[in-house]
């Protein structure tokens, strides 16, 4: 892996990530109990013992019972008080702790990867963007990744554990496994136990997702309830959707598929051979790939070999030169295409583009508004906002953030922590 890290923490760090708030209190065991109360406040549901039993419906005392045995796990901490909407003498503020362990988020793209260090309480502590080469295989790149994150951990220091670590890749997962599923611009990664191989060398939990889903999940957490679904796409080597539904749930199919649209044919796409095999689908018209090609193809000379051709891109759409605008603008309106389809289908509340391209350009944008608003029916654009990303390229390390608290918060993660607290 050739890897140029640029280490950097965020001066205005993300906004507030919302895990969703349970929608019932399982009563079951004292796990399932803690998990809930942890949630709700992690939530911003819940973060005080007063508003803790107005949202579970227990007694005040047991309440406190379970407040305090997650404060003596260094799960939850008291930050300041409350005296709005509080009667007598002021309220304990309820938060997570930041002493209750580590997540570490990996957002793998075809030719980087940005990677954080996060508190459960939120706070970030490390960000990093790395260069890298996908095509080097998972030992080479993940490997390559572990030794940077390692490096950032030993300088944060404090002995503080990991609780969790999240990936995304660009590809289908099956999440069970902790495998991708015949990635087509992953060589060598079909099948490879991502997950057990991050297990064993962080000694935590690793979640693998698509990297798609991981954006979605981070504009979820960053947006009101009342913006879901959200839809989002990315383009960039590929081009992919995730999707978050009402509920707050991923939408990921039987298969681990949903999502997969860079593999489907679309109408006005160019009849060009795509990575799939396959002729005219999305990913062959619209992908950054297939636009350099074009370009070079159809106006020699306008992108050179001697540098990256991303920036090349990018920098031909900052002064508006007009052969490149055409041809992005001939893509947007192919993915519109694509989007007005998936409103039709799905009916999200926003759909966010995503990606290096979309980023540095309006053009793709106010080219997918324009066909998909008029392609789609009424009803599914009735209430519907198509908008760029509100996290930007950090919306995967967002995702992964949020996946990882709801790990570790959870009945088993909230064990795992007990267990080695004990252990130690």
């Amino acid at each position: 892996m050739r890897s140029q890290s640029k280490h950097a923490i965020p001066d205005e760090g993300l906004p507030d990530l919302r895990l969703i708030s349970p929608s019932g209190i399982p009563r079951v065991d004292t796990l399932s109990m803690l998990s809930a109360i942890a949630r709700l406040v992690a939530a911003g549901t819940a973060e005080t013992k007063s508003a803790l039993v107005d949202a579970t419906g227990l007694a005040r005392s047991t309440v406190t019972s379970y407040v305090d045995m997650l404060l003596r796990r260094h799960v939850l901490e008291a930050a300041g008080t409350v005296t709005k909407g509080v009667r007598g003498r002021p309220a304990d503020r309820l938060q997570i702790s930041g002493g209750a362990g580590l997540v570490l988020a990996i957002d793998l793209g075809a030719r980087h990867a940005r990677l954080g260090i996060g508190e459960l309480n939120q706070r970030i502590l490390v960000q990093t963007s790395d260069r890298m080469d996908i095509r080097e295989g998972p030992e080479a790149v993940l490997g390559g990744l572990s030794v940077v994150l390692e490096e950032h951990l030993a300088r944060i220091g404090e002995g503080r554990a990991v609780r969790a670590v999240v990936i995304g890749v660009p590809a289908r997962v099956h999440g069970p496994s902790g495998m991708t599923v015949r990635p087509n611009i992953m060589p060598g990664w079909d099948r490879f136990p991502i997950s057990h191989w991050l297990e064993r060398r962080f000694g935590a939990p690793a979640i693998l997702e698509n990297d798609v889903n991981l954006r979605a999940v981070g504009e979820a957490a960053a947006l009101p309830d009342d913006q879901r679904p959200i839809l989002v796409l990315k383009v960039g080597t590929g081009v992919g959707a995730g999707m978050v539904d009402q509920s707050g749930g991923v939408l990921r199919g039987y298969d681990g598929s949903a999502g997969d649209i860079g593999h489907t044919p679309v109408r006005g796409a160019p009849v060009r051979p795509c990575t799939c095999g396959n002729s005219g689908c999305v990913e062959a018209a619209v992908s950054v790939p297939s636009i350099i090609r074009q370009l070079r193809e159809e106006f020699p000379g306008l992108i050179d070999d001697e540098r990256d051709d991303l920036d090349q891109l990018t920098a031909l759409l900052a002064r508006s030169e007009p052969t490149a605008v055409s041809v992005v603008r001939g893509a947007a309106e192919i993915l519109g295409e694509v989007v007005a389809m998936l409103c039709n289908t799905l009916n999200p509340r926003r759909v966010v583009l995503g990606g290096d391209l979309t980023a540095s350009t309006d053009e793709i944008l106010a080219g997918v508004r324009t066909v998909a608003y008029q392609r789609a029916r009424p009803l599914a654009t009735r209430n519907l906002v198509i908008t760029h990303s509100r996290l930007g390229e950090m919306g995967g390390v967002a995702g992964a953030l949020v996946l990882g608290r709801e790990a570790a918060l959870s009945p088993e993660g909230l064990r795992l922590l007990h267990t080695s607290s004990a252990g130690a």
